[in-house]
């Protein structure tokens, strides 16, 4: 009876171990599926990247990227005033309103995913930053750069996300100026209602946040509030 109560005891316990591994196996398969599940997904969500690089200009870095699903990342070393000495790093992350995503969708669409040739390739033409287009879903991966590009559809979207990077730096400065100087941002204001008028700003919706914030902060003169409502209000428009 001890030999047998032994034999089944250790056979009982070899057991138990071998369940315990193989829970512990499947457990460790099932978080690496997932979590390759949720990469691969990530991947596939289609990406429109723009990024360019213009030495002098303000600022002379930045890249812009956009996901199908409406997420969006900025990030610049614009500066924050002339005086700066250096680049200030600047990180925004925003969703782009579903008309201004369609729009860039289609036209990197229609402009073949930035597969070829579209620079002019015409050294004539003067220097106005290097500028990359990037396209990425779960099949491609193509991207092109560029100084000029008489392809419609890439000028399209170079002047669209150029006048994003401008609305997004006003952003960045007013949200400083609140902080730190609040003098300064009457004319913050005044400079992006003029941009604004003449056309250079586009998703005034992506620094809501930050307009908001003015209009209802009583430590700042009415004039200026007042501002930061109208802006609100085109805001709310270009985000429709």
């Amino acid at each position: 009876m001890r030999r047998f109560r032994t034999t089944s005891t250790f056979w009982h316990n070899s057991f138990c171990m071998f369940f315990a591994r193989f829970r512990m196996v499947a457990l460790v398969y099932l978080i690496a599926c997932f979590m390759f599940s949720a990469q691969a997904q990530q991947t596939a969500v289609p990406t429109v990247t723009f990024t360019l690089d213009f030495p002098g200009s303000e600022p002379d870095h930045y890249v812009i990227s956009v996901s199908e699903d409406g997420r969006s990342s900025y990030d610049s070393d614009g500066k924050l005033s002339p005086e700066s000495e250096g680049g200030d790093s600047f990180h925004a992350d925003f969703t782009m309103s579903e008309a201004a995503r369609t729009r860039v969708f289609e036209l990197a669409k229609r402009a073949h995913y930035f597969e070829g040739q579209i620079d002019s390739k015409n050294k004539k033409l003067a220097s106005t930053g290097t500028k990359t287009l990037t396209y990425k879903d779960a099949q491609k991966n193509t991207s092109a750069t560029y100084n000029y590009s008489p392809v419609p559809p890439v000028q399209d979207l170079t002047n669209f996300f150029q006048s994003l990077s401008t609305t997004l730096e006003f952003g960045h400065r007013l949200d400083y100026h609140l902080r730190y100087q609040k003098l300064a941002l009457d004319e913050e204001l005044k400079n992006m209602e003029e941009a604004s008028n003449s056309g250079g700003l586009a998703e005034i919706s992506a620094v809501a946040p930050v307009l908001q914030k003015i209009a209802d902060d009583p430590a700042v003169i009415k004039v200026v509030r007042a501002r930061a409502q109208r802006m609100l209000q085109l805001a709310d428009a270009s985000g429709k």
